[in-house]
């Protein structure tokens, strides 16, 4: 085993310990803000930093990589670049939070993650599976993993987009939204995202992309039950028909 699996499968491990720990704690940052973290930042330029190493690690280290990266690796890279300019850049302006706060200790935690998830990625990318062909484009993995990442990244583009329209006419920022996948779950944003890179790791077929997966679902899975939480605490009348994250399971 390389050096480089023992490092991926031991940060697989350490999601799976981790997992019953997240479960317990309410992260603190958007409603979830909480003074007792420590020193606060600005949200916007918190989410920013904590995003940002995403975006540049991994696709720097296939960009500069020695290897004859193809075409179809430089795609997935591409959808990688799109989802986390999106995340890093463009959602950050978007949101309308005024003078809202979250603390800089998560914002450094969620700063190394992704520099972790990034060298994850990036590697593996770059330096180990960076040849794939273009017969590629016609396997089942492909081709199924690739509908269910768009599918994601609608779902998850959608969710946001709604929440964000909810606070045009509210300087709470909190009701109770009802369009679309908000039907039946609480946080179709997160479940979007987590189907999205679990459309990754297939598209891939990657130990890299299934550890992505796996650390999207051990972080998202917890906040999107602190939300559900907070809702039906929140609003009496919340639905309570309505799931957490997985329609009519969770």
């Amino acid at each position: 085993m390389s050096n480089y699996e023992i490092f991926v499968y031991s940060w697989i491990v350490i999601g799976f310990l981790s997992f019953p720990f997240i479960l317990r704690y309410d992260a603190p940052y958007g409603r979830h803000t909480s003074k007792n973290w420590g020193p606060l930042v600005d949200n916007k330029i918190g989410w920013i930093v904590m995003e940002l190493p995403a975006l540049i690690v991994c696709p720097l280290i296939v960009f500069i990589s020695d290897n004859p990266v193809s075409e179809i690796t430089y795609f997935f890279i591409f959808l990688w670049i799109i989802h986390y300019f999106n995340r890093s850049v463009i959602f950050p302006l978007r949101i309308r939070t005024k003078k809202k706060k979250m603390p800089l200790l998560i914002a450094t935690l969620a700063f190394f993650f992704n520099v972790i998830n990034g060298l994850v990625n990036g590697i593996f990318f770059g330096n180990i599976k960076f040849d794939y062909s273009n017969s590629w484009l016609f396997s089942p993995e492909f081709i199924v993993g690739f509908i269910v990442f768009i599918t994601g990244f609608i779902i998850n583009n959608w969710s946001d987009s709604h929440l964000i329209s909810l606070r045009k006419n509210n300087d709470s920022g909190y009701t109770i939204p009802k369009k679309g996948l908000f039907k039946y779950i609480s946080c179709p944003n997160f479940f979007g995202e987590i189907i999205e890179w679990f459309g990754f790791a297939v598209m891939t077929w990657s130990v890299a992309g299934l550890a992505f997966f796996l650390w999207t679902f051990f972080n998202l899975v917890p906040r999107a039950l602190s939300h559900h939480t907070w809702y039906k605490k929140t609003f009496p009348k919340y639905p309570k028909e309505r799931k957490a994250l997985f329609p009519f399971i969770l």
